[in-house]
């Protein structure tokens, strides 16, 4: 048995059992990985797929509960690198960041300079995506933390650190109607089309929500992943736009107006997701506290151990 098998075996699932895609992310060809798959499947005396010719079409029983393990195999193979790596160059790695684009556009940006001067010889990834997805890199071990404020808590492999909270701001062109209201209302919001973001999206849900406690059906024209593409539909005047506070910038958003939305709906949680088995290198735990400064190394070790499986 060898690990290139099982990373082989963990990357068709993790592709919805698509050979060309597992085989263009391992950067072999399908016909290597089916090779491979067959041996271990010999070796172990079991079925792992299904096959119709020469299509993998379903998962068995078997398979999934060796899929479970390899990927544990693959995780601790992952942590024997990082935790040598940190003896023999401890200033120096790839540290991977998956995150959303408000997060990315708007709160990262001082802390990766920081971390940055920090940790020079650190390599910085942002893999950006909607909260599922950022949360999914994480447990298949592609990302060493998720930011996000929606799903990671539906990830059971996945320890949440609450890092701050956030609420609601509403954008709108000058000279807008809502601005001549004395007290923001979502009656008065209801009344425009509405531009936000994507369901899956930076607190989409607190927004349903506080329109559904009130009877009201919101008219959402438009939805969008990200902040900037919001406001670029409101300049258009398609409508008014939803979004978090972090994402207006008086300055840089000359030609729109921002009334703030904290009293119309719950705020929310932006956390950071980290895997309850991955090992974590010294300067991981930085970038965490430069993010989150109540989030020092103890704190995460004494997290980690209380949620441990």
């Amino acid at each position: 048995m060898k690990l290139q098998q099982l990373r082989y075996l963990c990357e068709v699932a993790n592709h919805q059992l698509n050979l060309s895609k597992a085989a263009h992310k391992l950067h072999t060809s399908q016909p290597a990985i089916s090779k491979q798959i067959q041996l271990l499947e010999a070796e172990l005396g079991l079925q792992l797929f299904i096959r119709n010719g020469k299509r993998i079409v379903q998962i068995t029983p078997p398979g999934n509960t060796i899929i479970q393990i390899a990927r544990k195999v693959l995780q601790e193979a992952d942590n024997l690198k990082k935790a040598a790596q940190e003896y023999t160059h401890e200033d120096s790695g790839t540290l991977t960041i998956a995150t959303t684009h408000t997060q990315a556009r708007y709160v990262l940006p001082p802390v990766i300079k920081q971390f940055t001067a920090l940790h020079p010889k650190v390599r910085l990834i942002l893999r950006q995506g909607s909260p599922t997805q950022i949360s999914a890199l994480v447990t298949s071990g592609e990302a060493d933390i998720a930011i996000a404020t929606e799903a990671i808590e539906h990830f059971h492999e996945l320890i949440m650190l609450p890092c701050y909270q956030w609420n609601r701001c509403i954008v709108v062109p000058p000279e807008h109607p809502l601005l001549q209201e004395k007290k923001l209302t979502l009656e008065a919001i209801s009344q425009y089309p509405i531009i936000t973001y994507d369901f899956a999206f930076t607190g989409r849900s607190k927004i349903n929500q506080a329109f559904e406690k009130k009877g009201l059906t919101p008219n959402v024209v438009l939805t969008a992943i990200d902040s900037d593409v919001i406001k670029t539909y409101v300049e258009l005047g398609l409508g008014i736009g939803i979004l978090a506070k972090m994402a207006f910038d008086p300055l840089r958003d000359k030609h729109l107006e921002s009334v703030d939305a904290s009293h119309l709906f719950e705020s929310s949680t932006t956390r950071i997701g980290i895997s309850r088995n991955n090992y974590l290198q010294r300067f991981v735990f930085d970038f965490i506290e430069m993010f989150a400064p109540h989030l020092n190394k103890t704190v995460i070790l004494e997290k980690l151990k209380h949620n441990s499986v």
